[in-house]
Order: structure tokens, then C-alpha cells, then sequence
């Protein structure tokens, strides 16, 4: 037996340990035994004690605990149990049958070889019970560890059988021999009882054990699989194959999606990142301050210190957020380091492993090597690849998470930062700048993690590629090297015209969405003078210059991708060209070639990589400087308002100065407010009353006093803080809802009546910001939270400047004063109406920032100091109710002897008088709408054109009824998009350029295929070792080639991008003809302005930039994929019959995964933006939230919105990975399968084989790329398919006619108007508002209609312009009936003044004549009849002076002038004047009423009138109630009759 023992080895096993004939130079290979017992049992033993930290790391790290019993932990007890029974029993039997005695030498393994399997099964063993009670359902390093042992068991299998056939041999051969076969027999039994053994465990760990009993998280069903799926089905994320399945069904919605991993919650990453957080912050003062235990949960709160520490603590620098995040992140992150190192050596071993399929190839026609070393370097391979597919899969996903715990960390302690921050930092931001942390900044990292290994990875590839690549071609590579890097120089400078470029875009694409907005919230106007197709033509000229743009920024980029196809090209045509030019023995052959070829493909990546990563590392930088700049700024001081119970008063003030950041803004302040008293502050305009308000609450900076408050605050700010939820939620504001108590605060605070108009009721949701609320509804809301607080203390700034005159009586009688709800409460007022003074407890009256006088109203009204001019100054301006005025007047009086101060008030009693509007009853309505009810006139009463308001008392309840919704609801998509909206998007490329586009990417294909067939032909050419010529010929024409490749390669481009640009262009104009022609009632009412906006900018943006793009990708890697499949079939055409199979696996990865990833994504984005508006809602509500002292509620808010967000988003994450692996399984199959053929097939031509198989290479990544581009264009094309929808849009009637050019030049001549049994309806399925009026006015007549809101007075004006259809009935002017007109001949021939005056930004001339076929001299003598030539000859730039959008910068009056100058400008027969209510003051009024009756003498004038004064001397008065005419007569014969509606008017109006 006894060999010869050379080796340490050998002398070992007392056998050879390693024979190179038996194993590799053979035909059936074979391992010795003793190689078979060490080194293949050895090897998984040497993994699993390496590794098994990690095993104590996951038990450390495990939320859960105690598994109990089952079959499956049981099992695993038991066969680990045989294990180490059977391993034992081999170290005996040893010891009794060998040494010693017995002939058979005892030899080390026998004895070593026991011991260590027994001690790795042992420590297996032990971990039984400790997953067990550490809650543990799975581990890698197990499942890896018996796999590698049955694996490498494999081969001794083979062995033990064999020699059991021998030794059957040799026993039935020679009966009578004595050889003693026990020891073999005893190996070859216990062998297999181990392998059976360890087969059983590793299908026993392919499962998870059971669920743990106890969790630190509840548990919920829709738990997600992952946590208990087991090692195998997360390498593999089988277990998310459920909701692939779910999704592609039918669409996933909220309540599919799995519950957050607890890991991943707020609850478990901020603590952790809170205690970094604070002892970084802590390392930052000098001054020793207390060593805080970890990071707790204050009842569940994290607390993050203040960077600015305590006042005396000198702070050295600023605290970052870089450290804590290494240290609460780094783990995964350096675990992910290390899997990325991994895969980075594994891609290096494809191209050895590639030359070795080459070189077997090649030698099969001289001297051919074995079969079974093809196969196994075919396998090998595809080894190489599925461990690099599992490993990255692996890699992102932990990227991702560490990305999403680091935005969750960061959203979060900006969120608790931006609660605290004080008021010198706001002042420094915008809200928008604040949210854009969250938004922007903190996205950023999260899309950073994933890439921000390639930092050390990418100069490592480069580097061990280079090194390889020197091996094969020696220095050559530096000259392809020198060309990768000239390079990049090339496209940054590229690049960075790119960015101008794309600035230039964005300039012209924000002009056009602005002008568009314009536009559209003008539309009405535009149609009224017909100008349209002045604006259109606007619109389509800016939308010129953008699309020129985009066509450079296409040449460009065009050029970047010449660049990137030639580079790889031009790198290897270099390399080669110096290889073999600067030798003459250099010749390249298969291996060089195809070797060099993947590896310059591996170098592609990290080269394309670093420079973006180079520029996202400087954006990130940049985000964390602005992070860091915030979550240092300073706080609120927390100690600036004391709270000390033995102080006599609730709330005081003692000598106390203060500040808002810079200058003192109040000084000397002592304020006193006794207990259930009510004090008044009062003063003019900024003389601070409000700054002591916010000093109460600890908001101002102290920098002298005292300020104590005793008890809970309730705070009611001057602009109401109005929260996005429904208008219960906004009152209770978290308390619990208790019936009684709320009735009555609603009662109380006057919004019975709001809420019952409101269509749901409390239950209905206010927009953000309060948007569908009106001012005053809004300050209620906000008084009614403070009052259901039920706080000791309230704070009211001024809560009764935006209601009307009688709510605000109402509200003080029944909440603030002396006998309301709060009247045993302490309560300070901060009021500018001086009706309540007169019952309020005591009044400081604040005068620049000091108090200058207190004291009781009597008091204060004999001083005659600074109170008494106060409410002189306040009388003037006239906002008060004559009978409060009167109030004040008893009130003055009773204090004896104040002459000057009762006149004021008696002059204000006159200006009451005669300023209250005719238009009483419509006043009335409008006011019980408001939630008034008592019928008082309100002054300044904005009429609404009827359609909006109310069409009458009687159908508003019919109207909420239906149309609870005026806005119709946008759809949103769901499942795939139909193939008519790719039909639309390819006919507006229009057919010649798709064509043309196919065309040249298959021809690019072609030539890229061509070229490398070239090189393989010169590869395998053997003359060309002696032939100079012939190698020039090879060389030339495969530049050539190259050349071709990268001409096409440009054209492709921009083919692409120019036919994207056409169709953006045609989607463009006609979205813009559809909605420019809608119909305003039909179309313009129901659809709102930001949903077209919307499609304007943002759908608009992905036609023009994303499409394109994506498209181009897509068709790249589409021929990429059918390329490979051309090579490897050319090469092995029996690979066609794996094709089909294959293309089958691959689109069923890739339906489910575009079903489900679309719908993720949807969800994903609808979850974001809560997020961001919560935030913003929260810093603009920051000191209401403090007052309240409810920061706590929100931060929980805040962190379940992101943790929403999370749950969408984590699905998607996984969604990419799950079809990565199955997508580069695929793949590595077509690798498999190309190189195996390649071997099997015969195949005696290396270059083509070496070719067939780089090309395999490449494909995952390709196909890869391939789903992501067709998901992105289903994504993107919905932009089109939402633009198709406006197709649909309701029209107008045409704007010209054949027969209106036969019309006369001047018509109408005469003016007559006549309507007949004229009926007419907004839309469809609504009531009429004109129900058969008729009448007739003769020409030159000055008419004036009357009647309260919602009689029908707007629908007749509009119905004269056909901006409403008739529904029955006729208008004719000068007899011609006005339906027969093209819109733009009728609406040109009528003059309108609208109510609301409409200026567009432009130049003033462009506002007057936007078509410029005025001569100057016309426009001048418009603005001299108009009043405005004046005012236009003191401005610099004249009639070229901008006017600013909506004519911002002209004042109210100016622009109802401008709209008279366009009235004159025009001058047609008939003039329609819809007269303005409350925006123009008396004296413009009488400009504008004057200039018509001189410059309008002969032409027929309609005006409807507001105030009665104004049509009194006209020829005729229509009085309209409900759509009916009730009177129409002249206005002298109404007021005779005592009896007629017109006459009860006047009456009211006093003009009777």
C-alpha cells in the first residue's frame, strides 16, 4: 500500500495527494482519494468557520425571538444529530480496525479528518437553538455550507463506486483470497449514510423555519414575505413573485402593497441616527456638557440636541451629517463594499476563461484537447456569470435600502429641525427652499448610495483591465488608453454646451407655460374680442425658438453618442493598429483579439462612470452643505417664556425688549392680563401689537424681561393656518371629538351656515392652504379650533378683520366678549374695529413698537392721547355699519366732553349712508351664501358672473346636488396603454423618419457586425504573419469600417431626435388649436387651468426631452439583442432552436415586471407628494403647531407619510431586482448555451467562436437596459395618450365663414338689437338661464338691465357674443340673425368693457391692439378720450412700457381705463358695457361714464348696472328676475309706477 510518500501531504493520507495524468491530461478526468477527502471536505468546513460571524452578527441583530418547535427546526436537530454520530463512529472504527495490530497502518487523515467535520457539525448544531431563541429564520453561511459539501462530495460519490465495482471484481474473480475488505467496506457504507445526510440538510435549509412568537413590531397579515422567506427564495426574490403575479393581473393598488420592514421604519433608523446625530453635535462644544446614554425613545420620541447648544457653550464648528451617517449607515454600506469587490473580480475571470475556449477551439484541428474540458470551461463560464448575477442583485438591493434609510433619516430630522427653527433663520429661506431639502437634497443621496462604490470600483476596473490588457498586447494599450482619455475631455466640453443649451430651453419653455397660463385665465376675454389668433401666434413663435433649441442640444447629443459608439471602436482600432504596426513579429490572432475586445468592454463602464459620478458627487456635496447649513441654524429659544405658577396673573410682561432678528422692534413693555379677563391691543399699522402676541408665545427674541404664561395656550393668528384635511379635523386638531362641545363652538363661531353649504358637510376636505375657503370662512375655522382647545389662555390676533361687519358682532357677543363662550378665560385681542372697545376689560395702545397708553375705554377717551387720534384716523376711513357707528356715538357721548371726536363720528355716519349699493337684494343673497343671514347691506359685495354665484336661490340646492363636483376628475391610466396612442405618436413622427430610423440603426448593426467578422477573418489568416501588405489591407478596411460605424451611428441620432421634434412640435400645435378653439362653458368652465397647465409643461416636457431619448435607447439596445442573436446563430446556428424558449422566458419576465413596476411607480410618486406638502404645511404653520404644543403629532405624522412612502417605493426597489435576476439568468443561459455549442458543435474557427462568445457576453447587460427602455416608454408615452384625450375637447363654432366676406365693411350700420324668444343654457344637462326673453332695441338706443344676482344679466351679454349657444330662439342684429356668422366676424363687429379688466404682460400697445393695424396718431387719441394719455407721456419707454402679468403694476382704476381705450380703439355700433362693482373708485366711475356718453353718442349701448345712478337717464331699463323679463320701459315711466320692482330699488337705494 505504502506509495512513495513525498509531499507533506502525501505522507498525510499515507496515499498521493495530487496526480496531474489522472486528473487533467486524460479523457476521464478523476481526483485521488486522498484529495478528495481533504481538500473537497476541507473547503466548505474552512468557509463556514470564516464566515460564521456573520451568523452572530444576524443573532445580535434580530428584532424577534423565540421560534417554537416544529417539524422542520426538529428535523434539522435530528439529521445534524446522525451527522455527528456517524462522524464519531468514523474516528473510532478508525482507531479500532487500523494501527495497532491490525496490518493497516493508522495515517493522520483517519484520525484529523473526524475531528474536523465533528467540530464544524458541532458548532451547526449549536445554532440550532440559538435561531431558535433568537428569533433567526434563515442563514446564508449554512445553506452556502452544505451546498459546497454536497457539491464537492460529488466526486468521491464517483470514486466509492467505482472501487465497489473493483473490489465486487476481485471477490467473485478469486474466491479463495484472505484480502480483508472490512475497513473499504465500513468507508464506502459510512460515506454514503454522510452524503444522504447532508443532502437531507441542504433541502432542510432550502426552507425558513417558522414564524418567532415574539416581535418587537406588531405583525400585521399583509406582512411582507421577505422577513421569513427563506436564504434560497431572497437570493432568488422568489418570494416576490406573488405580487408580480398580483400585478400583472390587474393593477396593484394601496392596499396590495406589503407593510414596511420594521427595520426600515422611522422608528427603527432615527434613533440610531439621532444618537450619532447628538454626540457629533456634543464633540462640536468645548464646554463639558453630560454623557448621554444611547439614543432613547422619550415616551417614543427621539430628541435631537440643538447644534447651538446652551447660550454659553462655544460652539467650534459646524456639525455635519456626514459622520452620523457613517456611523448609523456604514455596516450594510461596507458589507455591500465587499460583495462589489466580488463581482468586480468575477467579471475579470470571464476574459481568462474566454481565452481558454478559444485556445481548446483552436486546438481542435492540430492536436485536439478532451471533450469534457469544452464542457467544463462552457460551465465554468456560466458559473462565473450566475454568481456575479446573484451577488449584484444583492449589492443594489442593499444599496437601496442604505439609500432609503439615509433619506428617511434626513426628511426626518429636517422635519424636527424646520419646527424649531427661530425666526432670523426663516427669514433667510423660503418655505420652498426649506421643502426643497427634503425634496431635492435628501433624494439626492438616496440616488447617490447605488453608485457611490464605483469611487474606489471604477479605478480598480480600469486598473486590472489595463493589467490584463498588457498581458495580451504589452504597451499597444497605452495608446487606446490615451484615446479613452482624450475622450473625455471631448465630452464634458460637449456636455457643458449641452447645459447652456438646456438653460436657453428652460428659459423659452417657462416664457411659453406663462404666457400659456395668461392665455387660459384669460380666455373669456380673448374670446370676447377675438384675439386668439394674436395670442396663438405668440404662443407658436416662442414654441420655435424652444424647439430650435432642443434640435441643437439633439446635434449635440448626437455627437456625444458618435463619441461613445466610436470609443470603443476607435480604441481598439488603435490598439490594434499600434500592435502590430510597431513590430513585425506582433501578429494578432483569436485569443488577442477577442480577449482584448471584452476587456476593452468592461473598461467602457467604469470610464463612462466616474465622470457622472464625479459631477452627482459635487451636486451631493453641495445638498449636504445646504443640509448641514440648516439643521445648524439657530432655534427658538425654550426658556424665553417662563412658566411660574406663584406669579399673581396668567400672563404678564415685565420691562420686556425684544426683537425679530435685527433691530428692537418692541421696547419697555409691560402688559398684565388678569385671570377670565379680556384685554384689547390696539394701534395703527405696525406699531407692533401683533410682536407682542408672538412675544407671549416665546417666538420673539428676548433680549430683556420677563414674560411668564400660566396654563395652556390657544393662539389664533391674523392669516388663518388652515391645514389640508376636512373641516372637522382643522377644528378638533387632534383632540377627541365630543358632539356637544363641538356643536356649540360652531354655533358659536358662525359656520352653521358654511358647513351646510359645503357639499360633504365637516366632512369635506379643504384644499392646501385653505384654497376653497373664503377668507372669512377660513378665520372662523381657525377661531373655532382655539375655542375647542379649550385652553386658560388665548391669544386672538386680530380673528375679525376678514369677516363681515355683523359675523364679526355675532362672533364677539357669543365667543370673545364678556358674556361668550371664553368669558372665564384669559384672553388678549388684538383688534383695529373699534365698535367692541367700548366692553373689553381693559385697552394697551400701542404706538412704534411701545405701549403708550392703557387703561379702560372711559379713560382713554378723556385723555384724548394717542387712543383718541386712533379712532379719529380709524373713522376716516370709513369701514364701519351705521348702526355701530351709532353704538360708538352713544358711547362717546355718555363720557361728557369730546366734541372733535363725535363729528368725526357723525361724518362717518353721512359716508355710511350714501356709500351702500343699489344692488341690495343681490347683496342679501350673496351674504346669507357667506353665512350671514341677517340681511344687512354689505358694502363692496364682489359680483360674481352669475354662472359662478348661485343661479338662484331655488336650483342651489339642485347644483350641489349634482355637481358636488364642477371640476370633472382627471383620469388617471391604469393598466397597459392602447396601441392607437403609439399609431398617433408614429404618424406625427411621420413615416419617412420612423422608417428612416429603422433603417439606419440596422445598417449601424450591420456595420458593427461587419467589422468584427473583419477582424476574425484577419485573426485567423495565417499569411499575415509574413505579409505586410495584407496586414494594411486588414487594417485599412477595418477602419474603414470603423468610420462607417460611427457616420451612421451620428445619423441614427439624430434621425431620432428630429423625428421626436416633429412629433412634439404637431402634438404641440394642435393640443394648442384644440384648447384655444374649446368652448369656454363647455370646455374652459369644467376643466381647471393646472390640469391643462399641466399638460402644457409637463407632458409637453416628456414629448419633447424624455421620449426622444428613451426612444433612441430603445432602438440601440433592440438591435443590440438582435445582433448577438445574428453572431451566435452565424457562428452555431444550432443556437436557434434555444432562441425560442429563451425569448419566451424573457417576455414573460418582462410583461409581469412592466405591469407591476408602472403601477409601483404611479403609487410611489402619488405617495411622495404628502410628504412635501405636509412639510410646507407645517413650516408655514410652524407657531400655531408650537402654541399648541402639538410638534409631537406632527413629527408622528410626518414619519407615517414617509414610512407610506417606503411602502410603495420598497416594491419597486425589489421589482428591479427580481427582474434583474431573472432577466441575467436568461442571459448567462444564452452564454451557456453559445459557448457549449461552440465547443460541441466542431467549430474549428476560433475568431468566430471568440466572437460568438464576447458578444454572449454583453447580453445581460443589454437585455436589461432593454426592459428598463420599453417600461420607460410605456411610462412616458402616457404623456400622449393623455394629450390625445383633448382631441375630444368641445369645440366652437367656426371662426370664419365663406359668406361673411360679403358682408359690409362697416356692419352692423344701424346698431339694432333684437332678441326673440331667445332661451339659453350653460351646458347640457343644466337648467336655463334665459328662459325666452324677447325684446327690441332700435339703433343709437342706450339701454341699461337691471336685476339681482343670477337673473340672467351676464348669460345676456354673453349670449350677444355666442360665448353660450342659443338654446332656442334668435338674436339678430341689423336684422341679420347672428348663429348664420363665423365667431370672429360677429365678435369683432361688437364692442365689450368687461366687469373684470384683463391685461396680458407685454407692452401696453400690444394690450391695445394686439394685431398692429392701429396707426400711433389712433392709439394716442384712445388714451387721450380715455384719461390715460398723461399718465402714459410720463412713462419712460411710452406705449412700449411692459405691463406686468395680469397688470400688476397699473392700478385697478388704470386698467379699467385701458380697457376703455380698447373700446374706443374699436368703436363698432354696438356697445356692450358690463359695469365693474367694487374695483373703481367714484371719480374713474364718472371718467369712464362720461367719455361713453360723449364718444358712444350714436351707437347702441347696453349696460348692466350695478349702481342705479348710472342708467337712470338711459332710453330704456330691462329689469330681469329668474331669466325672465318682468319690466322694460323707460325709467321715468318705472319710477311713476309705485309698484314696479325698478321703483322698490331706487327706494333702497335712497334715490327716491
Amino acid at each position: 500500500m505504502a506509495e512513495d510518500t513525498n509531499s507533506p501531504m502525501d505522507r498525510f493520507c499515507g496515499s498521493t495527494f495530487w496526480n496531474s495524468t489522472e486528473t487533467w491530461f486524460t479523457n476521464d478526468p478523476d481526483f485521488t482519494p486522498c484529495f478528495e477527502q481533504t481538500v473537497l471536505v476541507w473547503t466548505p468546513c474552512a468557509f463556514y468557520w470564516l464566515f460564521v460571524a456573520f451568523d452572530f452578527y444576524y443573532l445580535k441583530a434580530s428584532l424577534d425571538r423565540n421560534i417554537p418547535w416544529n417539524k422542520l427546526n426538529v428535523s434539522k436537530a435530528l439529521v445534524n444529530v446522525g451527522l455527528l454520530v456517524i462522524t464519531a463512529l468514523d474516528l473510532i472504527m478508525a482507531l479500532i480496525k487500523k494501527g495497532g495490530d491490525s496490518q493497516l497502518p493508522l495515517y493522520d487523515l483517519d484520525v484529523w479528518g473526524p475531528i474536523i467535520k465533528f467540530a464544524t457539525f458541532l458548532l451547526l448544531f449549536l445554532f440550532i437553538p440559538l435561531n431558535r431563541k433568537y428569533g433567526v429564520q434563515t442563514t446564508g453561511c449554512q445553506f452556502l455550507f452544505w451546498f459546497l459539501l454536497v457539491v464537492l462530495s460529488i466526486p468521491r460519490c464517483r470514486t466509492e463506486v467505482r472501487l465497489d465495482t473493483e473490489r465486487g471484481k476481485i471477490l467473485s474473480s478469486e474466491e479463495a483470497t484472505e484480502q480483508d475488505f472490512s475497513w473499504e467496506e465500513y468507508q464506502f457504507a459510512s460515506f454514503f449514510i454522510f452524503f444522504t445526510f447532508s443532502c437531507l440538510m441542504l433541502i432542510l435549509n432550502c426552507f425558513a423555519d417558522g414564524l418567532p412568537r415574539q416581535t418587537k413590531y406588531q405583525r400585521g397579515e399583509n406582512e411582507i414575505p421577505e422577513l421569513s422567506a427563506s436564504f434560497l427564495s431572497r437570493i432568488t426574490y422568489q418570494w416576490f413573485d406573488k405580487m408580480a403575479l398580483k400585478g400583472y393581473r390587474n393593477p396593484l393598488e394601496e392596499k396590495d402593497l406589503w407593510d414596511l420592514r420594521p427595520q426600515d421604519s422611522c422608528s427603527e433608523v432615527m434613533p440610531i441616527f439621532a444618537h450619532h446625530w447628538n454626540q457629533n453635535v456634543r464633540k462640536n462644544y468645548r464646554s463639558k456638557t453630560r454623557v448621554e446614554p444611547k439614543a432613547q425613545f422619550s415616551n417614543g420620541h427621539v430628541t435631537f440636541e440643538n447644534p447651538h447648544g446652551e447660550k454659553n457653550g462655544r460652539k467650534k464648528g459646524m456639525a455635519s451629517i456626514m459622520p452620523p451617517i457613517y456611523k448609523s449607515f456604514g455596516g450594510v454600506f461596507m458589507f455591500g463594499a465587499l460583495m462589489k469587490l466580488f463581482t468586480d473580480v468575477l467579471t475579470f475571470a470571464q476574459p481568462q476563461v474566454l481565452s481558454l475556449i478559444i485556445g481548446f477551439v483552436s486546438d481542435q484541428e492540430k492536436d485536439p484537447q478532451p471533450e469534457w474540458k469544452g464542457i467544463m470551461y462552457s460551465v465554468l463560464l456560466f458559473i462565473l456569470a450566475a454568481a456575479q448575477t446573484f451577488i449584484l442583485g444583492q449589492y443594489f438591493h442593499r444599496m437601496f435600502i442604505v439609500g432609503l434609510r439615509i433619506r428617511t433619516a434626513l426628511i426626518n430630522a429636517i422635519y424636527r429641525k424646520a419646527l424649531r427653527i427661530s425666526n432670523s433663520t426663516k427669514k433667510e429661506s423660503t418655505v420652498g427652499e426649506i421643502v426643497n431639502l427634503m425634496a431635492v437634497d435628501a433624494q439626492r443621496f438616496m440616488e447617490l448610495t447605488t453608485y457611490l462604490n464605483m469611487i474606489w470600483s471604477a479605478p480598480l476596473q480600469i486598473g486590472l483591465a489595463l493589467f490584463f490588457l498588457w498581458q495580451q498586447l504589452g504597451p499597444s494599450v497605452l495608446a487606446g488608453l490615451a484615446v479613452m482619455i482624450i475622450l473625455i475631455p471631448v465630452n464634458g466640453v460637449i456636455a457643458s454646451r449641452i447645459k447652456t443649451y438646456q438653460i436657453r430651453q428652460m428659459k423659452y419653455k417657462d416664457e411659453r407655460v406663462k404666457l400659456m397660463n395668461e392665455v387660459l385665465s384669460g380666455i373669456k376675454v380673448l374670446k370676447l374680442y377675438a384675439w386668439e389668433p394674436s395670442f396663438e401666434k405668440q404662443v407658436l413663435d416662442i414654441r420655435d425658438k424652444e424647439i430650435a433649441t432642443l434640435r441643437s442640444t439633439a446635434y449635440l447629443n448626437a455627437g456625444t453618442s458618435f463619441l461613445w459608439s466610436c470609443a470603443p471602436f476607435l480604441v481598439s482600432l488603435v490598439t490594434f493598429a499600434t500592435y502590430v504596426l510597431i513590430d513585425e513579429n506582433n501578429v494578432l490572432d483569436a485569443t488577442k483579439t477577442f480577449v482584448s475586445l471584452s476587456l476593452f468592454n468592461i473598461l467602457r463602464f467604469p470610464l463612462t462612470m466616474l465622470p457622472m459620478l464625479i459631477t452627482n458627487l459635487v451636486q451631493t456635496q453641495v445638498s449636504v452643505n445646504r443640509i448641514n447649513k440648516f439643521l445648524n441654524s439657530e432655534e427658538l429659544d425654550p426658556n424665553s417664556v417662563h412658566h411660574d405658577p406663584s406669579k399673581p396673573h396668567p400672563m404678564t410682561i415685565e420691562n420686556g425688549e425684544f426683537s425679530w432678528g435685527d433691530e428692537i422692534t418692541l421696547r419697555n413693555i409691560n402688559i398684565e392680563v388678569r385671570k377670565s379677563s379680556l384685554v384689547a391691543l390696539v394701534g395703527t399699522v405696525g406699531s407692533g401689537k401683533s410682536s407682542v402676541v408672538q412675544a407671549f408665545l416665546g417666538e420673539m427674541e428676548k433680549l430683556a424681561g420677563h414674560v411668564n404664561t400660566v396654563g395652556k395656550l390657544a393662539y389664533v393668528p391674523q392669516q388663518a393656518w388652515i391645514q389640508n384635511a376636512t373641516v372637522r379635523d382643522n377644528i378638533l386638531f387632534g383632540q377627541p371629538y365630543d358632539r356637544k362641545r363641538y356643536n356649540k363652538v360652531i354655533d358659536a363661531c358662525a359656520l352653521r351656515a358654511d358647513i351646510d353649504i359645503l357639499s360633504a358637510g365637516d366632512q369635506t376636505e379643504i384644499g392646501e392652504k385653505g384654497i376653497n375657503l373664503s377668507g372669512g370662512q377660513k378665520q372662523r375655522i381657525s377661531l373655532a379650533r382655539a375655542v375647542y382647545s379649550d385652553a386658560d389662555l388665548y391669544l386672538l390676533d386680530d380673528p375679525l378683520s376678514a369677516v363681515d361687519a355683523h359675523v364679526g358682532k355675532h362672533i364677539f357677543e357669543e365667543v370673545i366678549g364678556p358674556k361668550g363662550v371664553l368669558a372665564r378665560k384669559s384672553r388678549i385681542l388684538v383688534t383695529h374695529g373699534v365698535t367692541f372697545l367700548p366692553q373689553v376689560d381693559s385697552i394697551y395702545v400701542m404706538k412704534m413698537g411701545e405701549i403708550s397708553e392703557s387703561g379702560t375705554f372711559d379713560q382713554l377717551v378723556k385723555n384724548k392721547g394717542a387712543f383718541a387720534d386712533f379712532i379719529i384716523q380709524h373713522l376716516q376711513e370709513g369701514n364701519e355699519e351705521e348702526e355701530e357707528l351709532n353704538q360708538i356715538k352713544r358711547q362717546i357721548s355718555s363720557t361728557g366732553d369730546v366734541p372733535e371726536l363725535l363729528g368725526s363720528v357723525e361724518k362717518a355716519i353721512k359716508l355710511a349712508r350714501t356709500e351702500s349699493l343699489s344692488d341690495s337684494i343681490s347683496v342679501t343673497s350673496a351674504d346669507s351664501l357667506m353665512g350671514g343671514g341677517n340681511g344687512s347691506l354689505r358694502r363692496r359685495v364682489k359680483r360674481q358672473s352669475s354662472h359662478d354665484s348661485v343661479a338662484s336661490a331655488a336650483s342651489l340646492k339642485k347644483k350641489q346636488e349634482v355637481e358636488g363636483k364642477l371640476i370633472e376628475t382627471e383620469k388617471s391610466q391604469t393598466g397597459g396603454v392602447q396601441f392607437a396612442v403609439y399609431k398617433h405618436y408614429i404618424k406625427s413622427v411621420g413615416i419617412f423618419l420612423s422608417l428612416a430610423t429603422l433603417i439606419l440603426n440596422f445598417v449601424f448593426q450591420a456595420f458593427q457586425i461587419g467589422s468584427n467578422l473583419w477582424l476574425t477573418k484577419w485573426s485567423n489568416d495565417d499569411r499575415v504573419a509574413n505579409d505586410t501588405g495584407l496586414r494594411d489591407m486588414y487594417l485599412g478596411v477595418y477602419g474603414a469600417f470603423g468610420f462607417g460605424q460611427g457616420v451612421l451611428a451620428y445619423f441614427a441620432v439624430v434621425i431620432v431626435y428630429v423625428g421626436g421634434f416633429h412629433a412634439a412640435k404637431v402634438i404641440h400645435n394642435d393640443l394648442l388649436r384644440i384648447v384655444i378653439r374649446g368652448s369656454v362653458c363647455r370646455f374652459f368652465d369644467i376643466t381647471p387651468i393646472g390640469r391643462l397647465l399641466n399638460s402644457f409643461s409637463g407632458d409637453m416636457d416628456v414629448i419633447d426631452e424624455e421620449l426622444p431619448a428613451t426612444m433612441d435607447s430603445f432602438m440601440t439596445f433592440i438591435f443590440m439583442v438582435l445582433a448577438t442573436i445574428v453572431v451566435i446563430s452565424m457562428s452555431t446556428p444550432i443556437f436557434l432552436t434555444v432562441i425560442v424558449p429563451i425569448a419566451f422566458l424573457y417576455y414573460f419576465a418582462q410583461r409581469f415586471y412592466v405591469a407591476t413596476s408602472r403601477q409601483l411607480m404611479r403609487l410611489e410618486s402619488v405617495s411622495r407628494s404628502p410628504i412635501y406638502s405636509h412639510f410646507s404645511e407645517t413650516v408655514t404653520g410652524a407657531s400655531t403647531i408650537r402654541a399648541y404644543n402639538v410638534g409631537n403629532r406632527f413629527i408622528d405624522e410626518s414619519d407615517a407619510k414617509v414610512d407610506k412612502n417606503q411602502v410603495c417605493k420598497y416594491p419597486s426597489v425589489i421589482a428591479n431586482r427580481w427582474l434583474a435576476i431573472r432577466l441575467e439568468m436568461v442571459g448567462n443561459l444564452i452564454i451557456l448555451f453559445a459557448s457549449l455549442f461552440a465547443v460541441l458543435g466542431g467549430q474549428t474557427n476560433p475568431g468566430l467562436v471568440g466572437l460568438s462568445v464576447s458578444y454572449a457576453l454583453q447580453v445581460t447587460q443589454t437585455l436589461n437596459w432593454l426592459v428598463r427602455m420599453t417600461s420607460d416608454i410605456e411610462t412616458n408615452i402616457v404623456s400622449v395618450e393623455r394629450i390625445k384625450e383633448y382631441g375630444e375637447t368641445k369645440q366652437e363654432a367656426a371662426w370664419e365663414l365663406e359668406q361673411d366676406k360679403s358682408k359690409p365693411k362697416n356692419w352692423p350700420e344701424e346698431g339694432r338689437v333684437e332678441f326673440q324668444n331667445f332661451q339659453v343654457r350653460y351646458r347640457e344637462g343644466l337648467d336655463l338661464v334665459l328662459r325666452g326673453v324677447s325684446f327690441n332695441i332700435k339703433g343709437g338706443e342706450k339701454v341699461g338691465i337691471v336685476g339681482r344676482t343670477g337673473a340672467g344679466k351676464s348669460s345676456l351679454t354673453l349670449a350677444l357674443f355666442r360665448i353660450i349657444e342659443a338654446a332656442g330662439g334668435r338674436i339678430s342684429i341689423d336684422g341679420v340673425d347672428i348663429a348664420t356668422m363665423g365667431l370672429h366676424m360677429l365678435r369683432s363687429r361688437l364692442t365689450i368693457i368687461p366687469q373684470d379688466p384683463v391685461l396680458f404682460s407685454g407692452s401696453l400697445r400690444v394690450n391695445l391692439d394686439p394685431f398692429e393695424i392701429k396707426t400711433d396718431d389712433e392709439i394716442w387719441k384712445a388714451l387721450e378720450l380715455s384719461h390715460l394719455k398723461s399718465f402714459v407721456k410720463s412713462l419712460a419707454a411710452g406705449l412700449n412700457h411692459e405691463i406686468a402679468e395680469g397688470g400688476e403694476n397699473l392700478s385697478v382704476g388704470q386698467r379699467q381705463l385701458v380697457c376703455l381705450a380698447r373700446a374706443l380703439l374699436r368703436k363698432t355700433k354696438v356697445l356692450v358695457l358690463d359695469e365693474a362693482t367694487a374695483a373703481v373708485d367714484l371719480e374713474t366711475d364718472d371718467l369712464i361714464q362720461k367719455t361713453i356718453r360723449t364718444e358712444f353718442r350714436d351707437c347702441t349701448v347696453l349696460t348692466i348696472a350695478h349702481r342705479l345712478n348710472t342708467i337712470l337717464d338711459s332710453d330704456k331699463v330691462i329689469v330681469l328676475d329668474k331669466g325672465q323679463i318682468t319690466e322694460f320701459a323707460s325709467p321715468t315711466e318705472l319710477l311713476d309706477n309705485p309698484k314696479s320692482a325698478f321703483y322698490s330699488m331706487a327706494k333702497d337705494a335712497n334715490l327716491v
